[in-house]
């Protein structure tokens, strides 16, 4: 072989091992975003055909708890991801308190219900109905910020889904600020 021939081979041979080493170095790597979870203030769970996703408290905590006898707002979304079985959420249970569900509350196949509405988010009703559908724990013991308390689920076809539910201050300003605002 000539020296031409030589060095074009060798820079052949060098590009492919180069090649075959970048590409070596990433096989069996997982991406830094393939476990990331959504940036939503709650928790969620899955029970049969029905999603529960961003599920929280909302309320604004401004001492050590929130009392008994507080109201506060459970927020959630409840997709059916079923193409053709409709399902309807029957209950909503806590050991912190009554959870009162007012509003419509079918799940019509691919589609879901939203129940409340998170801050910085506009009221949405069902569709056909005039009626939003929100979801209200008066409280019977003291609940706090960085804590997440026991929900059940309860769908007629679906059946039951447990979640631990935190809560979420929402949009309101943390506490610091507020107090440095005031004083």
């Amino acid at each position: 072989m000539n020296p031409m021939t030589n060095r074009l081979v060798a820079a052949t041979a060098g590009l492919a091992a180069g090649a075959l080493l970048v590409t070596g170095c990433s096989s069996g790597q997982i991406s830094q975003t393939a476990n990331q979870e959504s940036g939503v203030n709650g928790n969620t769970a899955n029970v049969k055909n029905i999603a529960l996703r961003n599920v929280h408290i909302q309320a604004v905590q401004t001492g050590d708890y929130l009392k008994p006898g507080r109201t506060v707002q459970l927020i959630f979304v409840a997709a059916n991801n079923s193409p053709d079985v409709n399902d309807k959420l029957l209950d909503v249970s806590s050991e912190i308190g009554s959870v009162t569900v007012t509003g419509p509350t079918a799940i019509p196949a691919a589609s879901s219900l939203i129940v409340g509405s998170a801050d910085g988010q506009d009221e949405i009703t069902q569709l056909g109905s005039a009626t939003a559908t929100t979801a209200e724990v008066t409280l019977a013991q003291p609940i706090t910020n960085g804590l997440t308390y026991n929900f059940t689920f309860d769908f007629e076809k679906a059946g039951q889904a447990k979640v631990a539910v935190p809560i979420s201050a929402g949009a309101a300003p943390r506490q610091e600020l507020a107090a440095a605002a005031h004083g």
